[in-house]
C-alpha cells in the first residue's frame, strides 16, 4: 500500500498494462509516469527515481480484520469474493508470465515467503518455517525487529523492537490465542497485543512498536527483486 501524495500534491493510479518481472506496472494520470509496483518507484516518465511512500498495512482474514476493526467498510464486489481466479495459478509451477529471471533453489519456485528489505538489506522468512516458531526477535539491515506470524489467519507482521533507543525481546505470553495473541517483554514486563503493536499494561503501556513494511510474496517473485536475498533458517 502506498500514499498518493507525490511532491505535495495527490495523484491518482491506473494500470498500465505492462509487467517488469512479472510485476504490475501502474502510472499515474496527472504525469502519465510508469511505476513499479514492487520497486513503489516511478522507472519511465517525468517521475523516474521518485519513491511513493511505503504505508505498512495487514494482510489477514476478513474475520480477523473485522473483529479488530468492526466499523471497517468493505468494496460490495457483488459476490466477486465467492471465488478466486488465479486459484489454478497458485497450485502450479508456473513462475508469472515470463518466467524467472533468477533462479534460486534454496525453495521451491511457489513456496510463500515475508520479504523485507531495510535499507538495502533483504531477507526472505519462509511461511512453513514461521508457522513453526509464532515469533521471532531478529537483526535486519542494522535495526533490531520483530516477526510475528498468525497461522491460521497467515498474518504477518514485522516490528521496529527499539523503544526509547533500547531493543526490547519480546516472547508470547501463554499459548497463541489469534487475535488475541499477547506478548511480554523480557525488559519491563510489560503486555502487548501481537495484532496491533501496542503495549496493554505495564511500564510501556500505551507505547505503539513502529510497523515494518514487508510483504507476502512467492519465492521466485521475491528472489527476481532481491537475488541476494538472506533467507531465514537458510
Amino acid at each position: 500500500m502506498y500514499s498518493r501524495e507525490i511532491n505535495g500534491g495527490e495523484h491518482t493510479f491506473g494500470v498500465s498494462g505492462k509487467l517488469i518481472r512479472n510485476v504490475l506496472v501502474m502510472y499515474d494520470h496527472q504525469t502519465r509516469t510508469l511505476w513499479s509496483q514492487f520497486l513503489h518507484e516511478g522507472v519511465e516518465g517525468e517521475l523516474t527515481g521518485v519513491k511513493l511512500e511505503v504505508l505498512p498495512a495487514v494482510q489477514t482474514k476478513w474475520t480477523a480484520w473485522r473483529e479488530l476493526h468492526p466499523d471497517t467498510k468493505a468494496l460490495d464486489k457483488d459476490g466477486g469474493y465467492l471465488g478466486d481466479p488465479y486459484a489454478g495459478y497458485y497450485g502450479d509451477d508456473r513462475a508469472g508470465v515470463i518466467g524467472e529471471s533468477n533462479r534460486d533453489d534454496r525453495l521451491r519456485t511457489k513456496d510463500l515467503v515475508v520479504g523485507v528489505n531495510i535499507d538495502g538489506s533483504p531477507k526472505a522468512y519462509a511461511v512453513d518455517a514461521l508457522a513453526d516458531i509464532d515469533l521471532l526477535n531478529d537483526q535486519l539491515g542494522g535495526r533490531d525487529v520483530l516477526l510475528f506470524f498468525e497461522g491460521e489467519t497467515r498474518t504477518a507482521l514485522l516490528y521496529d523492537r527499539n523503544v526509547g533507543g533500547e531493543p526490547l525481546t519480546f516472547s508470547i505470553e501463554g499459548a497463541p490465542a489469534g487475535i488475541q495473541t499477547t506478548l511480554i517483554d523480557d525488559q519491563t514486563g510489560s503486555r502487548w497485543s501481537a495484532f496491533t503493536g501496542r503495549a496493554l499494561d505495564g511500564e510501556l503501556q500505551g507505547v505503539v512498536l513502529q510497523r515494518i513494511p514487508s510483504h507476502l510474496s512467492f519465492w521466485f517473485a521475491w528472489t527476481d527483486w532481491n537475488p541476494q536475498t538472506a533467507l531465514y533458517g537458510g
